[in-house]
């Protein structure tokens, strides 16, 4: 930016030494490619080019005594049994076999993106780099353990786009499925929705492999907030066909996803429909989903409901999760209202599931607030397997100490009607209790950095730090 200051500073003193050089001047709009085109933040530029260069770097580290394979709150079934592998919430539990040796896992990631940008006769013309590495390391047991997260430097994204209201974009890059518009309102979410705890979806997974990856799309905004859009995803066929023989069948038949979705974002009111045909590249739709939501915004009052379908064919799936949320904020106090269904039939077995929760929020003093809030779900399998509940109860407390530093403290407890997980003498758990204390301090230059630690009634344990930077 500096050489840039001084290249405009030398013409417009040369050009106010003649009149014949400030006249030449009057037709200098911009010396420099980026302002023209209304780009700012770290770039370079050429004569037509601009270039964009921004990135990031994260840091975690976790130890403790925490990592166990039994969780709680199972949401889906796997061959007639409750899926314990797969939970919906994390709670950690130290391991029965291994009392006393501990568990840790240190993680580095990585992301640096490049757009370059030219003007065209259809609008900015862009083509994107981002490169991504994942340096981590698990240990269970004191023991190194694999750990998918692990990868060498990689293209994360590498595609071209053209235009301005509308823009056509075609390479490596993520879905323009619209999923939003489908978050609970009270803070501690619904169970019913992966780990994430933010909406609903398919297959209470917040990443589809059927969606984004070498893709061409179009993006239109039809104007008084109206938008569409529809593109060609997941044309690499699910990161290639490789892996078992069933495997890379799954893969053939999920390549190629169609996705069409209309939004809307006007005064008070956001809405969109998201639909998905997956497997057109081989001519056979092999299933097809659609994804809805809105939100409304009246005064102090929010309300919000959403819904998900998935159908099958093959497996002769059908799969259905919806919510219905509510939120209304007062000088003093919030309150967040939320509950949720599910049902799913895989060749005529059907697993119900129903969820609710609630919080109130309030501010102390200024700087100070608390949450209290619950949640509850309940599955059941057409009565082959008995019902199972999970209750989670949680009192918050959150202090701004500074501009910069804020504490949160919470304790709350856990309650099944089946298993939590197991203590660390052996035996199962009606009830798991816990506390947990953050501090979280953000300087500012975008630098952001948290210490936390936990404690469970089954005698886990568990410290995270976290740091990360990110320019632009």
């Amino acid at each position: 930016m500096k050489l840039k200051s001084l290249i405009l500073g030398s013409v417009a003193a040369a050009g106010l030494s003649t009149a014949g050089f400030a006249a030449d001047l009057g037709v200098l709009t911009s010396l420099d490619v980026c302002d023209a085109l209304g780009l700012s933040g770290l770039t370079i530029s050429s004569d037509t080019n601009c270039l964009q260069i921004s990135g990031g770097v994260s840091y975690e580290l976790r130890f403790g005594d925490y990592r166990l394979s039994e969780l709680v709150g199972p949401t889906v079934l796997a061959n007639g049994v409750f899926d314990n592998a797969n939970p919906n919430i994390d709670v950690i539990g130290p391991d029965a076999g291994a009392a006393g040796r501990n568990d840790w896992q240190s993680k580095v990631e990585a992301w640096l993106k490049f757009v370059g940008t030219a003007d065209s006769d259809f609008g900015p013309a862009k083509a994107v780099v981002k490169l991504k590495a994942v340096d981590a390391y698990r240990a269970q047991n004191a023991v190194y353990a694999a750990w998918g997260d692990n990868k060498a430097p990689f293209i994360d994204e590498a595609y071209v786009s053209v235009g301005d209201t509308t823009v056509i974009m075609a390479g490596k890059k993520g879905s323009i499925a619209n999923f939003g518009d489908s978050a609970p309102f009270n803070y501690l979410g619904l169970f019913g929705y992966s780990k994430v705890d933010n909406g609903v979806l398919f297959d209470n997974d917040d990443t589809p492999d059927y969606l984004g990856g070498h893709v061409i799309q179009v993006v239109s905004d039809l104007g008084n907030g109206v938008s569409v859009a529809a593109g060609l995803e997941n044309l690499d066929g699910t990161q290639g066909a490789t892996g078992t023989p069933a495997e890379i069948a799954l893969k053939t038949r999920n390549a190629g996803t169609l996705v069409g979705v209309l939004s809307y974002a006007g005064e008070g009111i956001t809405a969109h429909v998201t639909g998905l045909a997956i497997g057109v590249l081989d001519g056979t739709v092999s299933s097809w989903g659609l994804h809805a939501g809105a939100t409304g915004t009246f005064d102090q009052f929010k309300v919000r409901a959403a819904g998900a379908y998935f159908n099958d064919s093959v497996t002769s799936t059908n799969k259905f999760h919806g919510l219905v949320t509510g939120e209304a904020t007062f000088d003093l106090f919030k309150i967040g209202l939320s509950g949720e269904y599910q049902r799913k039939d895989v060749a005529g077995v059907i697993t119900d599931g129903y969820g609710i929760g609630g919080s109130v929020g309030a501010t102390v003093t200024e700087g100070v607030s608390i949450n209290l809030g619950a949640r509850y779900f309940n599955l059941a399998n057409g009565g082959v397997v008995a019902n199972e509940g999970t209750t989670q109860v949680s009192a918050q407390l959150v202090a701004a100490v500074t501009e910069t530093i804020k504490i949160t403290g919470e304790l709350g407890a856990y309650f099944n009607n089946t298993t939590l997980p197991l203590a660390a003498t052996g035996g199962t758990n009606s009830s798991v209790y816990y506390g947990a204390a953050e501090l979280a301090w953000a300087p500012g230059g975008g630098f952001t950095s948290s210490v936390k630690g936990e404690v469970y009634s089954n005698n886990a344990y568990r410290v995270q730090f976290k740091a990360a930077k990110s320019f632009e």
